[in-house]
């Protein structure tokens, strides 16, 4: 299994899986369900979720799912999602998704998960990020320019939905 934790001191990531179920409930919201979610989530299309997500990281798949944690005792307070395979995605490249639970947001979190990610995406060979985000989700635009990616360019969703696509080059720590 390929497990990895990585922290900046503030914001922990670790691997997410089922026992995150009731927290990822509790914490799903409007905003997270429009921009992320594609839909509300039940406990069965959660917990099937997460079972999928442990799957990737026990067979080295290409989503490595991450929970967002904070404070002493690691309370789950969002969710980032590496896919290095989309559809897409040149060589190289990985997605990052990310989303934060309502009593979270605001305090820079989402940057710093967004920051660990995309060092983790580079200690494993990608070379560039890409967030994908529509352009009226503000907030997720801002984290993206805060954590340093630029925009690409605009690009439209199977329904005609306006996407940005921000990419930030990802380097490798030398050493």
């Amino acid at each position: 299994m390929t497990e990895a934790s990585t922290s900046d001191g503030v914001v922990t990531l670790t691997p997410l899986g089922p026992n995150d179920a009731t927290a990822h409930l509790a914490g799903e919201d409007e905003l997270l369900v429009r921009w992320l979610n594609g839909g509300p989530g039940t406990r069965e299309t959660v917990e099937r979720y997460l079972r999928h997500c442990r799957e990737q990281w026990e067979i080295s798949g290409p989503l490595r799912a991450f929970g967002v944690r904070v404070g002493p005792e690691g309370t789950l307070a969002g969710t980032v999602d590496l896919r290095f395979a989309e559809e897409g995605l040149a060589p190289g490249q990985v997605s990052l998704a990310y989303g934060l639970y309502p009593l979270w947001r605001g305090r820079g979190l989402a940057t710093r998960a967004v920051l660990l990610a995309s060092r983790y995406a580079a200690d494993r060979g990608g070379t560039e990020a890409v967030i994908e985000v529509e352009p009226e989700n503000r907030a997720s635009v801002a984290v993206a320019r805060r954590a340093g990616f630029a925009l690409y360019g605009r690009g439209e969703l199977g329904d005609g939905t306006p996407i940005d696509r921000y990419v930030l080059a990802l380097r490798r720590p030398s050493g």
